[in-house]
């Protein structure tokens, strides 16, 4: 294998694969990335056999082929290149030679026949939107996934293809979000999967604005093809999380008593400042609500009490209810598009829901009033 490269392309394509591989595994060979060349491209793969990351970058390939090398070596070597452009070299024993203006290394790779083998996907289970819907889809679900290893199939982001909708759901048991996209929708591309918080971050991280992504999935894994309109594509695929999810419909409430709108940057900031004088002990936030006023308390007697008054439009009847701040702080914090938010609320121990213009929902329970 022999081509050339300027260090941009080889920097973006590691950047992008990169993150995903431990530094303890047992198999050597999941520390590498494999390198693919051929015709004006160079094809970077790294895996943790349960995500798996390949990024195209463009490159001038004289001679065709494949190998792999540890990832953070390469990534560390060309890192501190100063000259821009990278010449590649592999010799039949996967020897690998990196030759940059006066700079020159040899680093040892293992054969490309050792790297896990990709899985495939059929072409009738698949969908097709633009990466800011699915980026900013994410953003409004991903902080909800819950961290609790005994419920695993809440650690992940269920998916659903059905009716023309693409919805997405996460929730951790004390809150759920919601969001859904109107879609084009074969009948065969129709079905449910639930993607794992690893495969989740991942695509946060690489998703931009532009371009569109192309999802496939079959019975135990998912393909998330991010295309970019300079031919530089990224595919991401993961092993899905098995098991049922729960029906979440049971959680949103079907009616409501009051429905107040709030300015989502003002009510962010004031519970911001009220969640600083709360403990892990004394967790919760109060909010009151009498005509056309709005008080935000927290009180922890080891730390301390905050009071917050805004002024919104508010005619019911008067009513408190308590929040863990954290909870109503990140669905306003991934709003970011949203000036004004609507909280729904029925009394002091049903379930507030969140909700904006566009088609987003948010259910989270009380706290205690103490």
């Amino acid at each position: 294998m022999n081509l050339t490269i300027t260090k941009e392309q080889i920097l973006n394509g590691l950047q992008s694969v990169q993150n995903i591989v431990s530094t303890r595994t047992t198999l050597p060979i999941l520390s590498n990335v494999l390198l693919r060349a051929e015709g004006n491209r160079l094809e970077l793969t790294a895996t943790d056999l349960d995500v798996t990351i390949t990024c195209t970058v463009e490159a001038t390939v004289t001679k065709p082929g494949a190998t792999t090398v540890p990832v953070k070596k390469l990534f560390g070597i060309v890192r501190e290149l100063s000259n821009p452009e990278i010449e590649i070299e592999v010799d039949d024993k996967n020897v690998c030679s990196i030759r940059s203006g006066s700079s020159f290394f040899k680093v040892r790779g293992l054969g490309a026949e050792e790297f896990p083998p990709f899985p495939q996907f059929k072409e009738d289970k698949k969908v097709a939107l633009p990466q800011e819907k699915i980026r900013g889809m994410l953003r409004k679900t991903s902080f909800a996934i819950s961290t609790d290893e005994s419920r695993y199939v809440l650690n992940g982001i269920f998916m659903s293809l059905k009716e023309h909708k693409f919805t997405m759901v996460a929730t951790d048991g004390r809150r759920l979000a919601l969001v859904d996209e109107e879609v084009d929708i074969s009948e065969k591309s129709q079905g449910e999967f639930i993607v794992p918080a690893k495969a989740v971050n991942e695509l946060n991280r690489l998703l931009t604005d532009k371009g569109e992504v192309e999802i496939k999935y079959s019975e135990n894994q998912a393909a998330f093809t991010l295309k970019e309109e300079k031919g530089f594509n990224i595919l991401v695929i993961t092993k899905l999380i098995e098991g049922n999810y729960p029906n979440y419909q049971q959680v949103i409430p079907k009616e409501t008593k009051e429905r107040v709108p709030l300015s989502r940057e003002e009510f962010l900031h004031a519970l911001r400042r009220a969640e600083l004088m709360t403990s892990e002990k004394q967790n919760s936030v109060k909010l009151t609500f009498t005509k056309n006023n709005l008080a935000i308390t927290a009180n922890s007697p080891d730390v301390g009490e905050a009071r917050e008054s805004m002024a919104i439009q508010y005619k019911g009847k008067d009513m408190a209810i308590a929040f863990n701040p954290g909870y109503v702080i990140d669905p306003l914090n991934a709003l970011t598009t949203e000036d004004e938010v609507y909280l729904e609320l029925i009394d002091e121990l049903s379930p507030g829901v969140m909700k904006v213009k566009t088609a987003f929902l948010y259910v989270v329970m009380p706290m205690r009033l103490s």
